[in-house]
């Protein structure tokens, strides 16, 4: 195959591109469709939800879903800020977490020689396999015993482990020279500092990568919500929303509802991902690099 004329990795757009924009352009716009679809949902006024054939894009849009949702949230009993507000602390907190002891525990089995080290990221990497339905009994006898029933701290807690992030972390800090290592303990730098100073800049993708996937998960999350706690105080936006969707889901009426909370829960995730894809997009491709 004669690569003649062509360039590797143009700074612009060059004829040997074509053929990768011919393959390419396609998959992102099959990929794009889901979401244009959850947009003009959301927006399709009553009559347009149920015409028959269905219509893809919205001919008439309106506001009215939204609107249906702001008059529900004002009935209820509980402020929606309140479960706005439980959202958002326990979701900073969780990706603070996630993110701090996805680093350090990478850097420990990364760069640390003791007993069981292979043995305790083996058990970390089968613990991928395990699905959230798997564990919830055992969770819930757990964070029984623990008396953390009806907490806030349980909106949390359960979902700062996270093995992928902790993979993720560890196979980018192993990329990590240990001759760099070595110079910063040589200058006298500690562990701590070498985890900040040295370790933190050259994996930031993973940590970007790992941030965004504990956002994702605290964000969506409503099973604390719905198992942990009894107190509405307590309780998420996520379950909120959800708890909205159930019972939209029994009455046709409220299929325009189901489809403007579903957006409204979607579009932080769209937005973080879209700010921070290039992180994502080097972490996948270095993560399985020795």
């Amino acid at each position: 195959m004669s690569y003649q004329g062509s360039k590797i990795n143009p700074t612009k757009f060059d004829r040997s591109q074509i053929g990768f924009y011919v393959v390419l352009v396609p998959l992102a716009f099959l990929m794009v469709l889901p979401i244009v679809y959850i947009v003009s949902t959301a927006f399709k006024p009553f009559a347009e939800l149920f015409a028959y054939p269905p219509r893809f894009l919205a001919r008439r849009p309106t506001m009215e879903n939204f609107e249906e949702v702001v008059q529900f949230m004002e009935s209820t009993n509980v402020p929606v800020s309140r479960y706005f507000f439980n959202s958002l602390t326990s979701t900073f907190v969780v990706v603070a977490a996630s993110v701090i002891m996805s680093l350090q525990s990478g850097y420990v089995l990364s760069k640390k020689s003791f007993k069981l080290k292979k043995t305790l990221f083996a058990i970390n990497t089968i613990s991928l396999m395990f699905v959230p339905a798997a564990v919830k009994i055992p969770r819930y006898l757990l964070i029984e015993k623990a008396g953390l029933l009806n907490t806030f701290a349980i909106l949390a807690l359960p979902l700062v482990a996270m093995p992928v992030g902790l993979f993720l972390t560890k196979q980018f800090i192993d990329q990590v020279p240990d001759a760099l290592i070595e110079a910063a303990r040589i200058d006298g730098a500690k562990d701590r500092t070498i985890i900040t100073q040295v370790v933190a800049p050259i994996v930031k993708p993973a940590l970007v990568t790992v941030a965004i996937l504990a956002f994702q998960l605290s964000w969506n999350s409503y099973e604390a919500s719905n198992l942990y706690i009894n107190s509405d105080e307590l309780k998420t936006f996520a379950f909120f929303m959800n708890s909205l969707s159930v019972n939209a889901g029994t009455e046709v009426v409220m299929q325009g509802m189901l489809a403007a909370t579903t957006l409204v829960l979607f579009v932080p995730n769209l937005i973080i991902f879209i700010c921070m894809q290039s992180q994502v997009l080097n972490t996948m491709a270095y993560s399985g690099i020795k």
